[in-house]
């Protein structure tokens, strides 16, 4: 770690998601699929592969172990994106979700144990970046770590000044605003839990609550509202991008595809309008199909989004 201008994604509870299918879901009785695959998983190794698709090197980071670690580890070596995990001992979990004529479970695992000593060789790691550098922190904790590892990290990147987006969950997130994170991307419902007092069913609420991050420190905020598309605030812009209809088949991963495409765009020197009508595009493209989107139908999806400027709501 610590080559100039990278990009570093940070995986702190990776897994393999693995999706099977089948006509019937009976207890006591041998069910047989019809259809499985595994996929490497985690937000931020879902940033590091929608970058790549992107044109966009990043390096992935964050703890891996056992034989399901080093499948992870294998796919995206194969895809071209370099990795540089923490290892350790347990497996690094892996999550069913299964389908059939009873409906969609869900079984997610908490994943490893993660020792002060593993926590410790990440933040090392960490320690290494510059100024030209950008770090993104996405996902759930795993066992053994708390909010410490977010605040010591967000820490970090104000002291080597390098870029940090945040995609987390924790309630921390609002602690962390004075370390100045370069872009935070809460959805509607982790924005609800940060300002109670608010209602983000209304859209000056949703601005209300971005600016409010602002003011705090934040530079860009990035709001995901799932089907109905997202909001852009920063201290000079307030935008709203509406989705475009489609038939969703499955919406994870789509808040990670479409934080990557902004980033990519928007790091890049395209001007915010266009950044979010891609990034709507691209996350909407993902829910669209089973995996992240291939990209084919990005110019189809952006010519039905309108982007509105809303920067004199209050």
């Amino acid at each position: 770690m610590g080559c100039r201008k990278m990009i570093y994604t940070c995986t702190l509870n990776p897994a393999i998601d693995m999706f099977v299918q089948m006509k019937d879901f009976q207890p006591d009785v041998v069910n047989r699929s019809i259809y499985d695959e595994v996929q490497p998983n985690g937000k931020g190794v879902n940033i590091s592969i929608m970058l790549k698709k992107l044109n966009e090197d990043s390096v992935a980071t964050g703890f891996l172990g056992g034989f399901s670690g080093k499948f992870i580890d294998d796919e995206l070596l194969k895809m071209g994106i370099s990795t540089d995990f923490v290892r350790v001992r347990d497996n690094t979990r892996i999550n069913v979700f299964l389908m059939s004529n009873q409906g969609e479970y869900k079984i997610v695992n908490s994943g490893p144990n993660i020792s002060r000593e593993k926590s410790k060789e990440l933040i090392s790691k960490i320690k290494l970046l510059n100024p030209e550098d950008t770090l993104f922190v996405s996902g759930s904790l795993p066992q053994g770590l708390d909010g410490d590892i977010l605040f010591e990290i967000a820490k970090l990147s104000s002291l080597k000044h390098f870029n940090l987006v945040l995609d987390i969950s924790h309630p921390i997130l609002k602690e962390l605003m004075s370390f100045k994170p370069y872009l935070i991307k809460p959805n509607d419902d982790e924005l609800q839990k940060l300002f109670p007092e608010l209602n983000m069913s209304y859209e000056a609420d949703i601005v209300k609550a971005g600016k409010s991050l602002i003011q705090d420190g934040c530079q860009n905020v990035l709001v995901s509202v799932g089907g109905d598309g997202a909001y852009f605030i920063n201290s000079d812009e307030a935008l709203y991008c509406k989705a475009p209809k489609g038939d969703v088949i499955n919406t994870a991963g789509s808040g990670d595809a479409m934080l990557a495409s902004f980033y990519e765009s928007y790091i890049n020197k395209v001007n915010t309008k266009e950044s979010i009508k891609k990034a709507v595009a691209v996350g909407s493209s993902t829910a669209f199909k089973s995996g992240l989107s291939d990209l084919c139908d990005i110019t189809e999806l952006m010519n039905k989004i309108t982007v509105n400027d809303i920067s004199v709501t209050k």
